[in-house]
């Protein structure tokens, strides 16, 4: 596509010869007499370049410059003047001008600044286009939502970032804690060194110190070469201590010194090593109710939380629901190569009141299923899993009785919503009579 060129100045033959001269380049050119009619175009067209004498009728040069900035700041502009000085050259410049031309004009100079123009726009839009690329990577792996409950938390994020100051993340699993951590890593003045994440609940209790600390060779056996624990690889960053409250009593210990002296001792070694780690840890459990209970130090309770950032559950934010939906459905439309335009709304009615126990996690696995089984332009009631799509969340008890109640109850409570508690036609999708459903309603103690 040919680059689109504004010209505006008074001067017809001007405006006539650039014209001119532009279009035999291959560029696509329009002129006007006025600033005004130049951002009335504006408005209406796209335009890669702007053309303009610094004197104007209406609205001069710099005014122009100004609208432009605010309404295309795509279009790069180039100011021309019959009287040059410093001053109008710089305030030009500083307006957001690129260039700047002195009449009489000479129009291989033109062509020759207005191709350097378009490059220096190329250069623009592909240095954008990167970084949009780099924030649409970095977004799939950041928190997602605008409810009141998560502006709170991005607050804090924004408040802590900046510091060296432990944080502890709680959380229901699968509120995306670890993304808070990466997110508070980021806007660090740490983001350039390692962030090391580590999930204790996923150590075997009697490999916790060295996997933390480290070991020398010959230590133990099978220690055939030495290795550094995850303090000294975060060193200089951050370390990620994820389900914390997992971590047996006994290392604890040395957890809390590690912490507290800034230095760390590997196993087998004689001497100790200093570490400079920024401490953020998660965890699902009540450390309060855990301490209580002796499972946990309280000594290193408040060393971890000098800082607490609490994340909200799913049922806390539910208006975050349609956000988180159609970011997954784009996420795994690029991933799947699927296509899939949205979720209709009945279905989105089901996810929002749906119990989500799994949370953003639980949320984001049910939207991939759907999206890779959908045959339809949108997400149906019959692309979610069967307990979904009827509204309910699988919650069984052990008495038979009491689980065909609570089924029944939950059914009945989903078609109600699905017809707007129409009972006629409640009744209908249920195949009873509407006495039955009365009799149903009141037996279940459905409250409508």
């Amino acid at each position: 596509m040919n680059s689109r060129i504004l010209i505006a100045d008074n001067d017809r033959e001007i405006r006539d010869s650039l014209v001119a001269v532009l279009i035999e380049q291959g560029f696509d050119c329009v002129s006007v007499e006025d600033g005004e009619e130049a951002i009335n175009l504006i408005k209406e067209d796209n335009f890669d370049c702007l053309i303009a004498d610094i004197k104007l009728p209406k609205w001069d040069g710099i005014q122009v410059l100004g609208k432009v900035c605010k309404i295309s700041p795509r279009t790069l502009t180039m100011i021309t003047t019959a009287s040059a000085t410093v001053e109008t050259a710089i305030e030009a410049l500083r307006k957001g001008a690129v260039d700047y031309l002195v009449k009489p004009l000479d129009y291989n100079d033109v062509v020759l600044r207005v191709k350097k123009m378009r490059k220096l726009q190329r250069v623009l839009l592909e240095n954008q286009y990167l970084k949009q690329e780099i924030h649409s990577k970095y977004n799939q792996n950041m928190i997602i939502g605008d409810s009141p409950a998560m502006q709170n938390v991005y607050k804090m994020i924004d408040k802590v970032a900046g510091s060296t100051s432990n944080i502890l993340i709680t959380g229901k699993s699968g509120t995306g804690k670890e993304l808070v951590a990466r997110a508070i890593h980021q806007n660090s003045p740490r983001a350039d060194a390692p962030f090391v994440p580590i999930n204790c609940g996923a150590i075997p209790e009697n490999l916790f110190e060295s996997e933390l600390f480290g070991f020398k060779k010959g230590s133990f056996t099978g220690a055939i070469m030495d290795k550094d624990g995850v303090f000294r690889a975060a060193s200089g960053g951050t370390l990620f201590l994820d389900e914390v409250g997992e971590i047996p009593v006994h290392i604890q210990v040395k957890l809390l010194r590690a912490i507290e002296e800034k230095e760390i001792k590997p196993i087998g070694s004689s001497s100790s090593l200093k570490v400079d780690a920024r401490i953020l840890s998660a965890t699902n459990k009540d450390l309060l109710k855990e301490i209580e209970e002796g499972n946990f130090r309280e000594d290193l309770y408040y060393r971890l939380n000098i800082i607490e950032i609490h994340l909200p559950s799913l049922t806390e934010r539910r208006d975050d629901i349609p956000i988180l939906v159609n970011h997954f459905v784009g996420k795994y439309n690029q991933e799947l190569k699927r296509k899939v335009l949205g979720v209709d709304n009945e279905t989105m009615k089901v996810l929002i009141n749906y119990k989500w126990k799994g949370e953003v996690r639980e949320l984001e696995n049910m939207v991939e299923r759907a999206v890779l089984l959908c045959e339809e332009d949108h997400i149906t009631l019959k692309d979610l899993p069967p307990h979904a799509s009827m509204g309910i969340s699988v919650e069984y008890a052990d008495d038979l009785k009491i689980s065909v109640r609570n089924f029944e109850k939950q059914h009945i409570l989903s078609i109600l919503r699905r017809v707007e508690n129409d009972k006629n036609r409640c009744a209908d999708v249920l195949g009873i009579g509407l006495s039955s459903l009365y009799r149903k309603i009141d037996e279940l103690e459905i409250k409508l």
